[in-house]
């Protein structure tokens, strides 16, 4: 009876044993530290627990605790895109959790005057998941511009140069329809109180805007640039914007058609916004304005100056004349020191 007695205790102690053995097994898979350092992890869209596993590959102590513990919990299920930050020390419950709550942080999205929509979409797809062929179908959809009152010319006018926080698994169209709200945010009462009276809409500010952007480098010099072409505007002159001209050919002969130097015979290009040939404004933006140009339209220098070329006095300004006959010594003046250069095209 006592030897019976013993070998119950025995069996029921090795039972016991191989139940803390086991479950010590299984508390260290779930709770143990997993991650070895911090690191933000990219989990795409449509991702599997595989390419989530591969993109903690390294850093991972035991990747299969990892995936045994996504399995148990079902994140197998259901894994959410997004830009996720993960401190060391966290266990593979502590992951999962984590990543399974889509407690995701943004991207800081950043873009400047980007000259055209494609080379838009080609920056903002180097900053979240979206890819460029996506965004351009979304930035030129027909039915959304026209909806929300814009062209295949003036798309561009939609974008605000600036910083932005936004999720990395944002779609394309998500990002456009962002866009619009922050195109609104900007266009306050008070910018177009200042649009309305200059006469003018905020497609025809941005116009402008977008002529004195590639006009002029020097910020503190566009409010007079701006003052300058609005003067040419409102008397009805043919703006006579050397950009445009060379926008014109750039559409002609590609974007890598480089001109330091615009021919007399480019004046001539038959387009509709070689602003020597056509009077009033090009039908669209020939770049993205900075909100700097845009402020200088709204808010232009008044003055009496109607010329304008390049100084060569003060390289990176201009020289700005009130007559025709002044503008002709300043550009004899200038196109003299471009031969000088050996600048021929």
């Amino acid at each position: 009876m006592f030897v019976m007695k013993n070998k119950k205790t025995l069996f029921f102690g090795i039972l016991v044993a191989i139940s803390i053995s086991f479950g010590g097994h299984y508390y260290l898979k779930i709770f143990s530290e997993n991650l070895q350092q911090d690191t933000l992890v990219y989990i795409p869209s449509k991702a599997s627990i595989e390419n989530v596993k591969d993109s903690l590959m390294g850093n991972l102590k035991n990747p299969e605790a990892f995936l045994w513990v996504a399995k148990k919990k079902k994140y197998t299920k259901k894994i959410r895109a997004g830009k996720f930050a993960l401190k060391a020390g966290m266990s593979s419950n502590d992951l999962i959790n984590h990543l399974r709550s889509g407690a995701q942080i943004p991207v800081k999205l950043t873009f400047n005057n980007q000259h055209r929509l494609e080379f838009l979409a080609g920056r903002i797809s180097e900053q979240i998941e979206a890819d460029s062929v996506s965004l351009m179908k979304a930035f030129t959809n027909a039915v959304f511009l026209e909806k929300k009152g814009f062209s295949q010319e003036t798309a561009l006018c939609m974008y605000i140069p600036n910083s932005y926080e936004i999720y990395w698994n944002t779609s394309a169209e998500e990002f456009r329809n962002r866009m619009h709200k922050e195109y609104e945010r900007f266009w306050n009462s008070h910018r177009i109180s200042k649009a309305q009276k200059q006469n003018l809409s905020i497609e025809e500010v941005i116009v402008l805007a977008s002529i004195v952007q590639k006009e002029t480098a020097n910020i503190a010099e566009r409010p007079v640039v701006a003052g300058l072409y609005l003067n040419r505007y409102r008397k009805g002159w043919a703006l006579q914007a050397d950009p445009t001209v060379i926008f014109a050919l750039q559409q002609k002969y590609g974007q890598d058609f480089k001109v330091k130097r615009v021919l007399s015979k480019d004046l001539k290009i038959a387009s509709p916004y070689n602003t020597y040939k056509h009077k009033g404004l090009p039908p669209g933006p020939i770049s993205m304005p900075d909100i700097s140009s845009i402020d200088a339209i709204l808010n232009p220098v008044n003055h009496k100056y109607y010329f304008m070329c390049a100084s060569i006095e003060d390289l990176g300004t201009h020289a700005f004349a009130r007559t025709l006959r002044e503008h002709t010594r300043n550009a004899r003046k200038y196109q003299r020191w471009l031969s000088k250069q050996g600048i021929k095209r």
